[in-house]
């Protein structure tokens, strides 16, 4: 049975993610922590995403090391970036189906 993580970034804070979120998720695929690690953006933390260049270095990073990265389609629409989202290379869709089936298969889920 292979380790699977996911997560969920929500918040908003540039620092939290700079120093936590982002360093954890792509570490966890690179040292080889989990097996398939799944990234998924969600409310407010999309907003900041469209925004940071340096955020979207370290996503396309998390891409290229085989993180699968995923953000919630009706937030992206909230804040009006999911054209820039999906254009990062980031699966933009609803997601509560998705994360339900995530945690009814087991997988680990850190939010943040």
């Amino acid at each position: 049975m292979s380790e699977q993580l996911v997560v969920v970034w929500t918040s908003g804070d540039p620092e939290v993610a700079k120093t936590m979120v982002f360093m954890y998720t792509l570490n966890a695929k690179k040292q080889g922590w989990f097996d398939e690690v799944t990234f998924v953006v969600w409310g407010p933390s999309a907003r900041l995403l469209a925004g940071e260049a340096e955020l979207r270095d370290q996503v396309d990073a998390m891409l290229e090391a085989g993180v699968v990265v995923e953000a919630c389609r009706r937030c992206a629409e909230e804040y009006d970036v999911a054209s820039e989202l999906e254009s990062m290379g980031i699966d933009v869709r609803y997601m509560g189906s998705p994360l339900s089936a995530y945690l009814k298969e087991g997988r680990r889920v850190l939010t943040f």
